[in-house]
């Protein structure tokens, strides 16, 4: 009998292989406002702490770049899933929509939506999902200057960049590597970050915050 080689056959023998290299931990859906510094930093402690990929799914928003596009579409992709990226329906346990305040106007109404998809989606074992807003006032540079500064006040992204410029000379948006320079620092940056977490949050803007400690704390302790 001849074989199947068609696409869609290949596409699902592919999501098969995926399902079994599927380790015991919870299965995370990271999407992201950047299409390059927050995937790559996330991708980087996934392989630094040797997640599988079966597991920690990121990739960043096809709708846009406006945060409520940012989380519609981490809704849509946990619920339709994408055959053409080896995506699979509603096959996680945490879904995060990462995005920056910034000047956007959707900001709040992203905060809203997901709030309202917290533990209101369910997964392919029918299981209440959780659906996290990772939030940073400026922007998520804002994490990667609390390795260097104890930030207390209020900044704004050109501030936020040109310090963390001064800490980490040429740093570029685009890099790859922010996860392996930083990373010494990292105890310090989540004291940090956890101490702004105590006075300030993601809907107090302007003062300085960032959700993106929640995140990195799940990823660096998942296998634990």
């Amino acid at each position: 009998m001849a074989r199947d080689n068609s696409p869609k056959e290949y596409q699902k023998k592919q999501l098969e292989r995926k399902e079994g290299r599927r380790a015991s931990y919870d299965r995370v859906l990271i999407v992201s406002e950047g299409s390059k510094t927050e995937p790559n930093y996330f991708r980087e402690i996934r392989s630094s702490y040797r997640l599988h990929t079966a597991n920690v799914e990121v990739r960043p928003s096809e709708l846009g770049t406006a945060p409520i596009q940012v989380v519609q579409y981490a809704k849509q992709l946990f619920v339709n899933g994408d055959r053409h990226k080896n995506v699979q329906r509603r096959a996680f346990e945490k879904v995060y929509a990462v995005f920056d305040r910034d000047d956007h106007e959707s900001y709040h109404d992203a905060l809203a939506l997901a709030s309202s998809l917290d533990g209101k989606l369910r997964n392919d074992a029918k299981q209440p999902v959780d659906f996290r807003a990772i939030a940073s006032v400026p922007s998520f540079e804002l994490w990667l200057l609390l390795h260097y500064e104890d930030v207390q006040a209020p900044l704004d992204r050109n501030e936020v960049i040109r310090r963390l410029k001064v800490r980490i000379p040429g740093y570029d948006k685009g890099a790859g590597n922010a996860f392996a320079i930083t990373a010494e620092y990292l105890a310090v940056a989540t004291q940090r970050a956890e101490r702004l977490a105590e006075r300030f949050s993601a809907r107090s803007d302007p003062e300085p915050f960032t959700a993106v400690v929640e995140l990195v704390t799940l990823l660096t302790t998942l296998r634990s």
